[in-house]
């Protein structure tokens, strides 16, 4: 009965994306998208004062090049 108990309360908080979870490369390319329409030229993961970032350069279709930063924890642009 304890098992069941753990193995269900396991699995409905895995359901949930952890706070700690990290964003993915598609998912910054989408968050950047949303934030300044574009076509997505690079993404490059970098340390930047101790934080680890997403680094999307976008093209806009005014043909100006934009680059988003996007928290790999978070997903917050920074």
């Amino acid at each position: 009965m304890r098992f069941t108990l753990l193995l269900l309360l396991t699995l409905c908080l895995g359901v949930n994306t952890p706070a700690w979870a990290e964003v993915s490369r598609d998912q910054a390319a989408a968050i950047a998208t949303q934030a300044s329409a574009g076509r997505v030229l690079s993404i490059e993961r970098v340390e930047r004062d101790g934080q680890t970032l997403w680094r999307v350069k976008l093209l806009t279709s005014q043909g100006e090049v934009r680059v988003v930063w996007i928290d790999a924890t978070s997903g917050r642009i920074r």
